[in-house]
Protein backbone atom coordinates (compact mmCIF):
# COMPACT_ATOMS: atom_id res chain seq x y z
CA UNK A 1 0.00 0.00 0.00
CA UNK A 2 3.03 2.28 0.16
CA UNK A 3 1.99 4.73 2.84
CA UNK A 4 -1.74 4.63 2.16
CA UNK A 5 -2.57 3.40 5.67
CA UNK A 6 -0.69 6.01 7.70
CA UNK A 7 -2.78 9.15 7.15
CA UNK A 8 -5.47 10.28 9.59
CA UNK A 9 -9.14 10.33 8.61
CA UNK A 10 -10.60 13.77 7.84
CA UNK A 11 -14.19 14.56 8.87
CA UNK A 12 -16.46 16.47 6.50
CA UNK A 13 -16.46 20.28 6.60
CA UNK A 14 -19.76 22.04 7.28
CA UNK A 15 -20.89 23.68 3.98
CA UNK A 16 -21.77 26.85 5.91
CA UNK A 17 -18.07 27.33 6.67
CA UNK A 18 -17.28 27.17 2.95
CA UNK A 19 -19.92 29.77 2.06
CA UNK A 20 -18.89 32.10 4.90
CA UNK A 21 -15.37 32.43 3.49
CA UNK A 22 -16.76 33.98 0.29
CA UNK A 23 -19.40 36.40 1.58
CA UNK A 24 -18.92 40.05 0.57
CA UNK A 25 -16.21 41.50 2.76
CA UNK A 26 -14.81 38.09 3.74
CA UNK A 27 -11.17 37.23 3.14
CA UNK A 28 -11.95 34.33 0.82
CA UNK A 29 -9.83 31.23 0.69
CA UNK A 30 -6.28 30.19 -0.02
CA UNK A 31 -5.43 29.36 -3.61
CA UNK A 32 -3.91 25.95 -4.18
CA UNK A 33 -2.12 25.84 -7.55
CA UNK A 34 -2.07 22.43 -9.23
CA UNK A 35 -0.48 21.30 -12.50
CA UNK A 36 -2.04 20.04 -15.73
CA UNK A 37 -3.58 16.57 -15.88
CA UNK A 38 -4.48 16.02 -12.22
CA UNK A 39 -6.35 12.74 -12.46
CA UNK A 40 -9.07 11.15 -10.38
CA UNK A 41 -6.59 8.70 -8.86
CA UNK A 42 -4.63 11.63 -7.39
CA UNK A 43 -7.85 13.01 -5.92
CA UNK A 44 -9.28 9.70 -4.66
CA UNK A 45 -6.59 6.99 -4.74
CA UNK A 46 -7.83 3.57 -5.75
CA UNK A 47 -5.97 1.93 -2.85
CA UNK A 48 -8.32 3.60 -0.32
CA UNK A 49 -11.56 3.70 -2.30
CA UNK A 50 -13.20 1.07 -0.08
CA UNK A 51 -12.55 3.10 3.07
CA UNK A 52 -15.11 5.93 2.80
CA UNK A 53 -14.66 9.67 2.31
CA UNK A 54 -13.15 10.36 5.75
CA UNK A 55 -10.21 8.10 4.89
CA UNK A 56 -10.02 9.02 1.19
CA UNK A 57 -9.82 12.68 2.25
CA UNK A 58 -6.61 12.03 4.17
CA UNK A 59 -4.99 10.90 0.92
CA UNK A 60 -6.43 13.49 -1.46
CA UNK A 61 -3.72 14.89 -3.74
CA UNK A 62 -0.96 13.27 -1.65
CA UNK A 63 1.15 12.49 -4.73
CA UNK A 64 0.72 16.00 -6.16
CA UNK A 65 0.77 18.19 -3.01
CA UNK A 66 1.65 16.07 0.02
CA UNK A 67 0.52 18.78 2.47
CA UNK A 68 -2.88 19.39 0.86
CA UNK A 69 -5.10 17.10 2.97
CA UNK A 70 -3.59 18.39 6.22
CA UNK A 71 -3.56 22.09 5.36
CA UNK A 72 -6.64 22.71 3.18
CA UNK A 73 -9.32 24.76 4.97
CA UNK A 74 -12.99 25.49 4.39
CA UNK A 75 -13.35 27.96 1.56
CA UNK A 76 -10.00 27.28 -0.11
CA UNK A 77 -9.87 27.32 -3.91
CA UNK A 78 -8.06 25.05 -6.35
CA UNK A 79 -6.61 26.75 -9.43
CA UNK A 80 -5.45 23.97 -11.70
CA UNK A 81 -3.99 23.46 -15.13
CA UNK A 82 -5.56 21.85 -18.18
CA UNK A 83 -7.69 18.69 -18.09
CA UNK A 84 -8.43 18.65 -14.36
CA UNK A 85 -10.16 15.43 -13.26
CA UNK A 86 -9.08 13.17 -16.13
CA UNK A 87 -9.18 9.43 -15.57
CA UNK A 88 -12.00 7.34 -14.18
CA UNK A 89 -15.60 8.33 -13.60
CA UNK A 90 -15.38 7.88 -9.81
CA UNK A 91 -17.55 10.51 -8.18
CA UNK A 92 -15.44 10.32 -5.02
CA UNK A 93 -12.85 12.48 -6.82
CA UNK A 94 -15.23 15.44 -6.67
CA UNK A 95 -16.90 14.38 -3.41
CA UNK A 96 -13.61 14.36 -1.52
CA UNK A 97 -12.89 17.99 -2.47
CA UNK A 98 -16.31 19.03 -1.21
CA UNK A 99 -15.77 16.90 1.92
CA UNK A 100 -12.51 18.79 2.62
CA UNK A 101 -14.21 22.18 2.21
CA UNK A 102 -12.89 23.27 -1.18
CA UNK A 103 -15.12 26.13 -2.37
CA UNK A 104 -14.45 25.68 -6.10
CA UNK A 105 -12.06 24.38 -8.71
CA UNK A 106 -10.99 26.80 -11.43
CA UNK A 107 -9.13 25.52 -14.51
CA UNK A 108 -8.85 26.14 -18.26
CA UNK A 109 -10.49 22.75 -18.93
CA UNK A 110 -12.01 19.78 -17.12
CA UNK A 111 -12.68 16.15 -17.88
CA UNK A 112 -16.37 16.00 -18.76
CA UNK A 113 -17.31 13.32 -16.23
CA UNK A 114 -15.49 15.09 -13.41
CA UNK A 115 -17.17 18.37 -14.31
CA UNK A 116 -20.65 16.89 -14.18
CA UNK A 117 -19.96 14.84 -11.04
CA UNK A 118 -18.71 18.01 -9.31
CA UNK A 119 -21.82 20.02 -10.20
CA UNK A 120 -24.10 17.13 -9.18
CA UNK A 121 -22.35 16.98 -5.80
CA UNK A 122 -22.51 20.75 -5.25
CA UNK A 123 -18.86 21.60 -6.02
CA UNK A 124 -18.52 24.64 -8.32
CA UNK A 125 -16.15 24.11 -11.26
CA UNK A 126 -15.38 27.16 -13.34
CA UNK A 127 -13.44 27.56 -16.56
CA UNK A 128 -10.93 30.41 -16.67
CA UNK A 129 -7.99 30.99 -18.97
CA UNK A 130 -6.74 33.87 -16.80
CA UNK A 131 -6.57 32.21 -13.38
CA UNK A 132 -3.01 31.05 -14.09
CA UNK A 133 -1.77 34.49 -13.02
CA UNK A 134 -2.92 33.82 -9.44
CA UNK A 135 -0.15 32.73 -7.08
CA UNK A 136 -0.13 29.67 -4.89
CA UNK A 137 -1.04 30.68 -1.34
CA UNK A 138 -2.68 33.94 -2.41
CA UNK A 139 -6.14 34.62 -0.98
CA UNK A 140 -9.16 35.23 -3.18
CA UNK A 141 -12.91 35.50 -2.79
CA UNK A 142 -15.20 33.71 -5.24
CA UNK A 143 -18.27 35.51 -6.57
CA UNK A 144 -20.09 32.60 -8.18
CA UNK A 145 -22.99 34.72 -9.43
CA UNK A 146 -20.59 37.03 -11.30
CA UNK A 147 -18.24 34.13 -12.22
CA UNK A 148 -15.26 36.02 -10.87
CA UNK A 149 -12.37 35.52 -8.47
CA UNK A 150 -11.39 38.59 -6.47
CA UNK A 151 -7.80 38.22 -5.24
CA UNK A 152 -6.81 40.16 -2.14
CA UNK A 153 -4.04 42.08 -3.88
CA UNK A 154 -4.88 42.31 -7.55
CA UNK A 155 -7.45 42.74 -10.28
CA UNK A 156 -10.40 40.33 -10.57
CA UNK A 157 -10.09 37.17 -12.64
CA UNK A 158 -13.07 36.39 -14.83
CA UNK A 159 -14.40 32.88 -15.35
CA UNK A 160 -16.89 31.61 -17.89
CA UNK A 161 -20.37 32.04 -16.38
CA UNK A 162 -22.30 28.90 -15.52
CA UNK A 163 -25.75 28.46 -17.07
CA UNK A 164 -28.68 29.14 -14.75
CA UNK A 165 -29.69 25.50 -14.40
CA UNK A 166 -26.20 24.58 -13.15
CA UNK A 167 -26.19 27.53 -10.71
CA UNK A 168 -29.57 26.29 -9.46
CA UNK A 169 -28.10 22.84 -8.76
CA UNK A 170 -25.15 24.42 -6.95
CA UNK A 171 -27.46 26.73 -5.02
CA UNK A 172 -29.19 23.68 -3.54
CA UNK A 173 -25.90 21.98 -2.67
CA UNK A 174 -26.13 19.44 -5.48
CA UNK A 175 -28.55 17.58 -7.71
CA UNK A 176 -30.12 15.31 -5.07
CA UNK A 177 -30.83 18.15 -2.61
CA UNK A 178 -32.38 20.13 -5.47
CA UNK A 179 -34.62 17.21 -6.45
CA UNK A 180 -35.62 16.67 -2.82
CA UNK A 181 -36.58 20.36 -2.56
CA UNK A 182 -38.64 20.17 -5.75
CA UNK A 183 -40.44 17.06 -4.58
CA UNK A 184 -41.19 18.70 -1.23
CA UNK A 185 -42.80 21.65 -3.08
CA UNK A 186 -45.30 19.38 -4.81
CA UNK A 187 -48.23 17.83 -2.92
CA UNK A 188 -48.41 14.81 -5.23
CA UNK A 189 -44.67 14.17 -5.25
CA UNK A 190 -44.29 15.13 -8.90
CA UNK A 191 -42.21 18.26 -9.33
CA UNK A 192 -43.71 20.95 -11.54
CA UNK A 193 -41.85 21.60 -14.80
CA UNK A 194 -39.38 24.48 -14.64
CA UNK A 195 -39.79 27.26 -17.18
CA UNK A 196 -37.10 29.58 -18.40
Amino acid sequence: MSGYGDRPAKPAVDPREIAAAHLPGAAGGRIWRLPDDVDTDALAPGQVMSQGLDVIAGHCLARVRAEFADEVRAGDLIVAGERFGIGSSREQAAAVLRHLGVAAVIAPSFAGLFHRNAINLGLPVLVSHDAGRLADGERARLDLEAARLEPAGGPPVDCEPLPGFLREILGHGGLLPMLRARLAESPDGIPPPRRG
